[in-house]
Formats: structure tokens, sequence, C-alpha cells
């Protein structure tokens, strides 16, 4: 019996040990794809990327959507006096006299009342108002939308900078520290003056502090991409410096009618005068009858005494027609009007204001955007002479003409240049993304 046991349990060794070779290496396989996935999916990070993902899970851009239902459900409320309504219920009242219930209608045993407004200009006027300010809220999305293309684009444009500008001044630092152990060497021997030393540690010091400052912004920079594109809390992030997608070059006159069309600012200045326009047209017109369709159906009982004030009762009742109301004088209706004028008035101004504002706006970054176009090739054209200058040092270092100090300190000044290169071109795209926005073309270049 013993051995029986001890032959069975020799005959399934073999086959737990493959089952567990085969779990671990599915485990291993399915690691090694999800670590495949991740690494795509890092290498796949590019500027479009971004932007796409921080769209996906942007909150504010899906609140906005929220409220813009909400304005439209606040429109159809408006619309729905316009449409049929019918009610329906039933009431129990003792009559001691003549058979009527508190609001004076016949009491009924079952009641069903139909109603419809067919003309009312003022109710018309305040559900068209609705539906044009609906519209802002719809136009709040695409502002939304563009404010985050544009900070989501800007940090990971910016977050780029920072990491490319800390490899240069890490080879800074290499450099400035070479600087100084040569300088160290020579004053030691009585070749160089000790604030020749001094002023090598402070140029060491100054890259430290530029390092250590750098780095704290490319924490900042890198947990908040993290938070826009919606990623877990210290998920990996691989940018690179990337150019903005190429737009057309654009005349002055030319960008300032984009302004004026694609203006979020300005569309809203006009939906809500095109808001006050329908409620003083709604204003004026209180002056003329409305109009509402009605019907009413009811059941009534002989238990409220109707035998004894009427000579015949008829047990279902049926009304049908029109009720038309007409004012005679009403204080409330002048009022009314002139504050509808008055506030269409100062729209209107408004709407003008507005306008007037968008081309200036337009001007100014289109002028700021050459401006910075400018700076960046000034400092192109400085990183190239020190990229020349740098070459043409190493050739008489190679060639026993030119120290280590001298190579060593135009490799200092190229970093340098690199470091003014970047913030100079961040700032360049940092005023083309603004003037897109401003001209309405942001959303469309990152399509």
């Amino acid at each position: 019996m013993s051995s029986a046991i001890v032959n069975s349990r020799i005959r399934v060794r073999p086959f737990v040990r493959m089952r567990a070779v085969c779990v671990g290496a599915m485990l291993a396989l399915s690691l090694g794809v999800a670590m495949a996935a991740r690494a795509q999916e890092l290498e796949q990070l590019t500027l479009k990327r971004a932007v796409a993902l921080a769209l996906k899970n942007s909150r504010e851009l899906s609140l906005a959507r929220v409220q813009y239902t909400v304005a439209q459900n606040q429109a159809r409320l408006a619309h729905s006096a316009f449409l049929p309504n019918l009610f329906t219920g039933a009431s129990a009242v003792y009559s001691n006299g003549f058979p009527a219930t508190p609001g004076g209608a016949a009491p009924s045993v079952f009641k069903l009342v139909y109603t419809q407004s067919v003309y009312n200009p003022e109710l018309r006027g305040e559900q068209r108002a609705d539906e044009d300010r609906a519209r802002n809220f719809q136009l709040e999305i695409d502002r939304t939308r563009d404010a985050v293309i544009l900070r989501s684009a800007s940090t990971y444009l910016e977050l780029a900078k920072v990491r490319h500008g800390l490899e240069l001044l890490r080879n800074e630092q290499t450099s400035g520290q070479k600087i100084l152990d040569y300088t160290r060497e020579r004053a030691g021997a009585g070749l160089e003056l000790p604030i020749e030393v001094t002023r090598g540690e402070l140029t060491m010091a100054k890259i430290q502090h530029h390092i250590i400052q750098l780095e704290g912004r490319n924490e900042v920079l890198t947990e908040q991409l993290r938070g826009e594109l919606g990623l877990a809390a210290g998920a990996p992030i691989e940018v690179s410096p990337e150019e903005l997608p190429a737009d057309a070059e654009e005349s002055a006159a030319a960008l300032e009618n984009l302004a004026l069309e694609n203006s979020i600012d300005l569309k809203e200045e006009e939906n809500e005068r095109s808001a006050r326009q329908h409620l003083f047209k709604g204003a004026k017109s209180i002056y003329w009858p409305t109009v509402q369709l009605i019907g009413e159906y009811d059941v009534l009982s002989k238990i409220n005494n109707y035998q004894k004030f009427f000579n015949a009762f008829q047990r279902n009742n049926v009304n049908v027609g029109f009720e038309v109301t007409i004012p005679i004088f009403a204080a409330r209706t002048r009022a009314t009007a002139a504050l509808a004028k008055s506030q269409l008035e100062a729209q209107e101004l408004s709407v003008g204001s507005k306008r007037n504002d968008v081309r200036l706006e337009v001007r100014q970054k289109a002028r700021n955007a050459r401006e910075l176009e400018s700076a960046r090739e000034v400092a192109r054209l400085d990183l190239k002479l020190a990229q020349e200058t740098l070459a043409l040092t190493q050739e008489k270092f190679d060639q026993g003409r030119a120290s280590l100090r001298e190579l060593e300190q135009d490799r200092l000044d190229e970093s340098e240049k690199w470091v003014a290169f970047l913030d100079a071109d961040f700032a360049r795209q940092q005023g083309q993304l603004t003037l897109l926005q401003t001209t309405g073309q942001l959303a469309k270049i990152f399509q």
C-alpha cells in the first residue's frame, strides 16, 4: 500500500513541475507583452497624442458638455408651453349651496384638461432667448477645448525643453569642472591668480543652481502632464522636442478676418444680442392679445346638488375652444418694454466694443509672434556662431595651438547658447499657440 503511494507521488511531481514551468512562462510572456506595449505607448507620446489624451480625459470639457445639455433642456422647457399639455385628476368636495370647488370650477369625479399656447409673443421671445443663450454654452465647449489644447501642448513643449536643457547643463557642468580643475592646477603652480579659481567656482555654482531649478520644474511639469493626460501617478512620461504642425502664413488682414470670424467672445456677445432682440420684440408685443387652445372633459356626480340649482343635469361635460386674453391696462407692460429696449441698446454697444477688442488683440498677438520669431532667429545665429567657434578651437587644440581651458570654455559657451536658443524657441511656440487660439485655428492643426 505504501509503495503504491510512493509511486503515485513520483509520477505526479514531473507534471506539477511542468505545470509550474508553463505558468511561469505564461506570466513572463504576459509581463513581456505588457512591458512592450507600455514601451510602445511611451514611444508614441507625441505632441498630437498628448493633446488627444488631454481632450479625452478632460473633466473641464465633460463639465462644459453637461452644462450645454442643461441649457438645451432649459430652452426645451420654455418651448413646452407651445406644445400640447394634457392633465387629468379627480376631486371630492362637499357642497352646501352652489356646487363649486374653491377655484370656482364644478367638482368632478374625473377631469381631463388640455392646454396649448398658440400665440404668446412674450413667451415666444423668452423661448428664443433661451435658445440663443444655449448656443453660448455650446461655444463654451469650444473655448474649453481650446484651453485644454493650449495648456497640454504648452506643458508638453516646456517639459521637452526643460529635459533638453538639463542635458545641456550637465554638459556645461562637466566642462566647467574641467576648467576649474585646470585653473586650480595652474594656481597651485603659481601660473594663475587665486581670483581665477573663485571665478571658476562661481561659474560652477551658477550652473548647479540652474540645474536644481530645472530639476524642480521637470518634476512639476511631469506631474502636471500626467494629470492632464489622465495617467496614473508615477507613470513614466517620455517627451521629445517637436515643432508645431505647420500653419499657412497669413497676412495681418487675413488674421484679423479669421479672428473676427472665429472669436468665441464675439460670438457669445452676438448671441446675447440676438437674445435681447427676441426679448424686446416679445416685450413690445405684450399689448397684443394672447391665444391659447383649451379643452376640458368632466365627469360630474349628482351628490353635489346640481339638480337643486339646474333644471337639467348632464353627467359628461366637454368644453373645447380658444381662450383669447386682451390686455387693457397693466403698469408692468410699459416698464418691461423700456427695460428690454435699454438692455438691447447696451448689448449693441457691447458687441461693437468686443469687435474692436478682437481686432486689437489679434494685431498685438501677431506682432508678438513676429517679435518672438525674430528673437529665435537671433538665438539660432548666436548658437551657430558658438558652434563654429567651438569647431575652430577644437581644430586648434588638436594641432596644439589652443589650451584645454580655451576648448572647455568654448564648449561651456556653446551649451549656454543652446539653453538660450531652447528658451527662445519655446517662447516662439507659445506665441504661435496663442495666436492660433485667437484666430480659431488651434483645434484644426491638432486634428
